[in-house]
């Protein structure tokens, strides 16, 4: 099981880097992806260092929720901020089995959810919070600006 990458195995210009834990889902436009995470950074006034999305199963979701946060419930995403310097070095795990439920649920696309959810935990790094109504209105609006962007991007540059 990968819990807490190692920064160090990973040779590469990039700073984002994403792996699969024995689930079945493909991210297609990675490159386009990577670049407006950046501009979420850059937009909100935030240095990257590092940034490992890991992509796994409710299990193993849940399982680090009562390990680490001593949560006993389902969860679609968990953001470790593992900086020791101004620059954010982070792991984001995302249940797939969460966010296509939500996606069900919402009655929208697969894809839309799984990248407003990967630019949730990128806007949680940039100090963004949904712990109240307030919160979670404030960051919903952040998500749509940076999907549109991401969207917008797409269709200008295939």
């Amino acid at each position: 099981m990968l819990f807490f990458t190692n920064f160090e195995i990973m040779p590469s210009s990039s700073k984002i880097f994403f792996f699969f834990q024995d689930v079945k889902a493909s991210l297609a436009n990675r490159t386009s992806l990577k670049k407006c995470i950046h501009t979420i950074f850059e937009k909100e006034g935030k240095k990257l260092e590092s940034l490992n999305y890991i992509f796994c199963s409710d299990k193993d979701l849940l399982e680090i929720n009562r390990k680490y946060l001593k949560h006993d419930f389902y969860t679609d995403i968990i953001t470790f901020n593992l900086s020791e310097t101004l620059a954010v070095r982070a792991e984001i795990y995302i249940s797939i089995d969460r966010v296509r439920e939500n996606a069900r649920t919402l009655g929208i696309s697969f894809k839309t959810e799984l990248h407003r959810v990967i630019f949730h935990g990128a806007l949680h790094l940039c100090g963004y919070n949904d712990k109240n109504q307030a919160e979670k209105k404030k960051i919903r609006i952040k998500e749509d600006h940076y999907l549109n962007i991401y969207n917008l991007r797409l269709k200008s540059f295939p």
